[in-house]
């Protein structure tokens, strides 16, 4: 049996769902250029992307040439793959936003400006596109596939079937795993890709491409094309990879900060954390069975979840980046709160206190003072009424930015946080946000 290194290491870690027959033998062949589609639905990308990235940097690590491919083109018409419905289709200026965003975020991880002979390379299917003519297409394109062969994709037939709510498919869904065979072909042709990479749901596209590179060079044997899919990424409980209860969890800090990043996957499961260590790190397999047997003797340390957060949150960011979420998830158990947690800035502490309830006080009352039966129910509404605040106090479960109060202390101006926030705690589990304003 033909093995491949890459396609073994690939393999342990989970990443290979299908493959098309001799795939292996070609990595083993020759530097193979592969390349992978990203939809242009947004100007970033979130953590169901990161799965390609790491595929394409698996792949350059392995010796070969990664093609990264920006879906101008195909972003006009939306891909119909897993969707039950016809999507919204994009205005041009917003579709070429869009695909300035992905080609800033690819290039964090891919360097396209590389001299090495297996240089990663940064195409967008809108340049061979945006001249072609419908009827060049037609004729040139449209008549190598039938119509049978495209309806007897999975991802038309469930568009068609009328189950699950579904509307049926317009003509511009269905062109659309002609266009990405076109692709496939293009590539082909100008960059002599001979791999497709994508998620499972891709796979009768991606066939799409390898089938019209086979009947666009008919006659000539050595006009091979392969194919290779992984797995759509899963939680163990059934829910969503890649969503938080804010929305998706993005590789850009300006839409999802580092501190949330990091929260994210230090919060996984012990199962999901065994699957992800695997699939979203570069540690080596030994490293990976070690982490997973200490992290078995001794789950409550969870020290499977700290290295994959620490692994993740530097890739995707940087150590310093990873330093100071570190040091924000910490605060709350530092012995000098006031001054470690000022050292953040605004945004991190609000990312920390992010879903606190939070209670505006004018900045006036708080240059007078306020007492703390006043700061904990009549200014704040954060306890049901003055009595409630007094048994509270005279149990000693109350603390302004971590320290113990009575009910004699007095919040002033001393006790601001950046100058507009104090931070109450009635016990070790509910905890109150005063703003300044």
């Amino acid at each position: 049996m033909t093995t491949n290194p890459l396609v073994e290491e690939l393999t342990w870690r989970g990443m290979v769902h299908d493959m098309m027959p001799e795939t292996d033998m070609q990595l083993n062949k020759e530097m193979t250029t592969a390349y992978i589609g990203f939809d242009p639905t947004s100007d970033s990308l979130h953590i169901g992307s990161l799965v390609p990235i790491i595929l394409l940097v698996h792949l350059e690590k392995a010796g070969h040439k990664p093609v990264a491919l920006v879906g101008g083109a195909t972003g006009m018409i939306g891909d119909p793959s897993g969707k039950s419905d016809e999507r919204n289709l994009l205005d041009e200026a917003t579709l070429n936003h869009n695909v300035a965003g992905i080609k800033s975020v690819l290039s964090r991880f891919l360097d396209f400006n590389s001299t090495k002979d297996n240089a990663p390379v940064l195409v967008n299917n809108y340049d061979w596109m945006k001249n072609f003519s419908f009827i060049d297409f037609a004729r040139d394109v449209g008549k190598r596939i039938t119509v049978n062969y495209m309806m007897a994709k999975d991802s038309v037939k469930k568009r068609l079937s009328g189950d699950e709510g579904n509307v049926g498919m317009s003509f511009t869904e269905f062109t659309y795993q002609l266009i990405q065979g076109y692709d496939f072909y293009h590539l082909h042709k100008h960059l002599n890709c001979k791999l497709q990479m994508g998620g499972s749901d891709q796979w009768g596209n991606i066939t799409t491409g390898t089938e019209l590179v086979r009947r666009m060079n008919a006659g000539d044997e050595k006009a091979k094309a392969y194919a290779m899919t992984c797995p759509l990424i899963t939680k163990a409980d059934g829910s969503k990879f890649g969503k938080s209860e804010g929305g998706n969890i993005w590789l850009d800090a300006e839409k999802t900060s580092v501190y949330k990043f990091y929260q994210f996957w230090l919060n996984t499961t012990d199962e999901d954390a065994e699957k992800y260590i695997k699939i979203f790190t570069f540690l080596d397999k030994t490293t990976i069975n070690q982490l997973i047997a200490s992290h078995q003797a001794e789950p409550h340390l969870r020290q499977l979840q700290k290295r994959l957060a620490e692994e993740v949150t530097t890739f995707v960011h940087s150590k310093e980046d990873l330093d100071n979420a570190i040091k924000a998830s910490e605060i709350l158990f530092s012995k000098d709160f006031k001054t470690d947690i000022n050292a953040l800035n605004e945004s991190l502490f609000l990312d920390v206190f992010e879903g606190v309830k939070t209670s505006e006080v004018s900045r006036d009352k708080i240059e007078a003072g306020i007492d703390m039966i006043a700061a904990l129910s009549a200014e704040t509404n954060f306890l049901a009424s003055n009595g409630e605040a007094r048994r509270a106090l005279k149990e000693n479960s109350v603390a302004v930015n971590k320290e113990k109060v009575t009910e004699d202390y007095t919040i002033n101006n001393s006790d601001l946080i950046h100058n507009n926030y104090v931070v109450i705690n009635r016990g070790k589990k509910k905890t109150f946000i005063i703003k300044v304003v």
